[in-house]
């Protein structure tokens, strides 16, 4: 994919926060030496973290040039590196690897979650936020318009565009038998959209990313023209004229024996 677009990302900050201070209140340590932020993006996770452990050493990690540059000007309270999750190893075991929406762009999560969990420090914590939002309409439209031409051709096959997730169950189930303890929990928010581009705006600094990566500024422009019609048919207006936008997001939270 092309790098992240850092203010694309930022301009529903608050709404993109608010999940990772929810996954952050639930995590059972009192004070932390290391801390690890996977997949920091703009650095507004990792500031959290520095903000609950400030005696800790914090590290933020990601794979996009240009959102590290945005957390750095956002926070020098934490050290950043560029890396790539799936190959990701700490060089000191952490007391917390923090991944808030960034694993469910890595393949192989029965192998990926048990790993990161044996990186961990004696009493250390795996926290873990994903969008569980694959069947929701924003992204059954998207592969909808992507199975279609002109745009398939370039897209490929839209169904390999996402990491498939487990069910809840099943990550607690590849935890669970290594822990002290697995905290696992869904959430869907609702957020009130002030119309289907917006829904379009927020979807471009993520899940669209590999459908439009792909495709030439004709076809892109007119991918988003299809997709945004389509979406305005799937999110009818509220009362207040807004439209709500539920985005169901997955929590994990597992404590390595001391």
């Amino acid at each position: 994919m092309l790098d992240w677009n850092p203010a694309l990302y930022r301009r529903y900050e608050d709404e993109r926060t608010r999940p990772a201070q929810e996954l952050l209140a639930r995590v059972p340590l009192a004070a932390a030496g290391h801390v690890v932020d996977l997949g920091c993006g703009p650095g507004n996770s990792t500031e959290l973290l520095a903000q609950r452990f400030p005696q800790a050493q914090v590290l933020g990690t990601d794979n996009s040039e240009a959102m590290l540059v945005s957390a750095r000007e956002r926070l020098s309270a934490a050290r950043f590196e560029l890396s790539d999750i799936a190959q990701w190893t700490p060089d000191v075991a952490p007391d917390l690897i923090y991944a808030n929406a960034s694993l469910q762009w890595v393949p192989d999560h029965a192998t990926l979650i048990p790993r990161l969990f044996s990186a961990l420090a004696p009493g250390g914590v795996l926290a873990i936020q994903m969008p569980d939002n694959r069947s929701e309409p924003t992204h059954r439209v998207m592969r909808e318009v992507a199975s279609e031409s002109p745009w398939k051709a370039p897209i490929g096959d839209a169904d390999k565009l996402r990491t498939e997730l487990l069910p809840l169950g099943g990550y607690y189930d590849l935890l669970a038998r290594n822990a002290a303890s697995v905290d696992v929990w869904h959430t869907i928010y609702q957020h009130p959209m002030a119309s289907a581009a917006a829904i379009v705006e927020w979807v471009r600094a993520t899940g669209l990313k590999p459908f439009i990566d792909p495709l030439t500024a004709e076809l892109k422009a007119s991918y988003l023209a299809t997709y945004e019609s389509r979406i305005a048919q799937a999110y009818p207006a509220r009362a207040d004229g807004r439209l709500l936008l539920a985005f169901p997001r997955m929590f994990i939270v597992a404590r390595r024996q001391a």
